[in-house]
């Protein structure tokens, strides 16, 4: 006779609980005496091993997104949630939303991590593709509908969904709204979106539902990833747009009236390599306000022999005290046989070369004063990013940022209270820049 699959669930659930909860002498002991079919099942078994992003959010949440990396495991994480909502409620229906059908069937249904993968052993799941219908064994079903024809969600009512890649929708506000109008049934009905991050309609809808729940995520969270992948991948990738994306699960949007895009930035990268010779070399410096908190702004900018301004460097400091950025200055020319120092010098153009003295730091230092200077300066720098002058010799991820946050006029939408690296970054440049026109040594005029 064969045993209550009820039964044995219920045994299994047992044992994998006491398991988890010994310690590694008692575990192992216990483990070399599971029978096959036992050991099968622990191996398979997704609770209690899952990381925390995987797991569902505390709260009577109604929206649940799983913003992560490539690799984290977002597929496993809706294929182990529509199971278990599947598991539990017998007659429950469950959208499972693609970018297309093909992607629906290729990731969420038959992929290794998707439905079909991880059912377990007694609890075996039925796909009829003409139907694009999946039949769970506790009678609950869920139907495949395709993003490119959002049309097809509206009528159906649902008590849960799965939404994969929202990112890659391209009609995505017709599904969306289709979907969430046919969430209906039941007294809780929940909707589950796992996705890389990118910026497109259906994205910006989603972030701006009240009392979302967001679950944040890198590539390199997921232990079960071949260590060698992972730094291959930060090794290729790490700091860039993509990078900071695809492994990062950032989600970099372009801020209205920015002097500088995304786009524009990684246009102008290349490897730090591929700068050869440089002919001067300017470090921009933001020193910190007393007392505020901010970072020194420390960038290192050099005039190449084609012409072509390079950003080196970033050695900017996090809230230091003048000691510590005058030395990490220091420090910066003499890695890269600066020609200047630029600095702004609202603070006190002397008190920033005494700094600077006591730190053995001999160059020349130019002030300059932000409150007349910094927009006139960061325009026409853009200006010549645009033209392909200037280019990043490597991967500035905080730097990046307070650049795509300046705005047209002076203003500042980035990160943090102040762009401190930006404005470095723009003292440097800026120098170059003249030095270039007027074809003397690099500077600015005192103000």
């Amino acid at each position: 006779m064969m045993a209550d699959p009820s039964l044995l669930r219920a045994q299994s659930d047992d044992i994998l609980t006491r398991i988890l909860k010994m310690d590694e002498r008692d575990r192992r002991r216990v483990l070399h005496g599971l029978s096959k079919s036992q050991t099968a099942e622990f191996t398979k078994r997704w609770f209690g091993f899952e990381n925390d992003g995987q797991r569902d959010p505390p709260g009577d949440w109604r929206i649940w997104l799983i913003q992560a990396g490539r690799g984290f495991g977002k597929t496993r994480a809706g294929a182990e949630w529509v199971s278990d909502v599947a598991r539990r409620n017998s007659e429950a229906r469950i959208a499972l939303v693609a970018a297309t059908i093909a992607d629906g069937q290729r990731v969420m249904i038959e992929g290794p991590s998707g439905l079909i993968a991880v059912a377990r052993a007694h609890e075996p799941v039925r796909w009829t593709a003409s139907r694009r219908e999946l039949a769970f064994a506790s009678g609950a079903s869920a139907t495949l509908y395709s993003a490119e024809a959002g049309e097809g969600l509206r009528g159906p009512e649902h008590h849960f969904a799965w939404c994969d890649e929202l990112a890659k929708w391209r009609r995505g506000d017709a599904a969306w709204d289709n979907l969430m109008m046919g969430m209906r049934l039941g007294d809780a009905p929940r909707v589950v979106v796992t996705t890389t991050p990118r910026v497109n309609a259906a994205m910006c809808r989603v972030l701006a539902i009240p009392g979302l729940a967001r679950t944040l995520g890198r590539t390199r969270d997921n232990p079960h990833l071949p260590g060698a992948f992972v730094a291959a991948m930060l090794e290729s990738y790490g700091g860039t747009r993509l990078g900071r994306q695809e492994l990062g699960g950032e989600m970099l949007e372009d801020i209205e009236g920015a002097l500088w895009t995304r786009a524009l930035v990684e246009r102008c990268r290349i490897g730090a390599e591929e700068i050869g010779k440089r002919v001067r070399v300017v470090i921009g410096v933001d020193p910190p306000a007393t007392s505020t908190g901010d970072a020194c702004g420390i960038v290192v900018a050099a005039l190449l022999r084609d012409g072509r301004l390079a950003v080196v460097e970033d050695a900017s400091v996090e809230n230091p005290p003048p000691a510590v950025w005058a030395q990490a200055v220091a420090a910066a020319a003499a890695r890269w046989g600066a020609d200047r120092i630029v600095a702004e010098s609202n603070m006190g153009g002397e008190m920033v070369e005494n700094t600077l003295r006591q730190a053995d730091c001999t160059l020349p230092v130019v002030p300059v004063h932000a409150s007349v200077g910094k927009a006139r300066r960061a325009e026409p720098v853009a200006l010549a990013y645009e033209r392909g002058r200037v280019v990043h010799a490597g991967a500035f991820a905080a730097l990046e940022d307070e650049l795509c946050g300046l705005q047209v006029g002076g203003g500042y939408a980035g990160p943090g209270r102040s762009p401190d690296r930006a404005d470095a970054c723009v003292w440097a440049l800026a120098a170059l820049l003249e030095g270039q026109k007027r074809g003397k040594a690099p500077g600015v005029r005192r103000v």
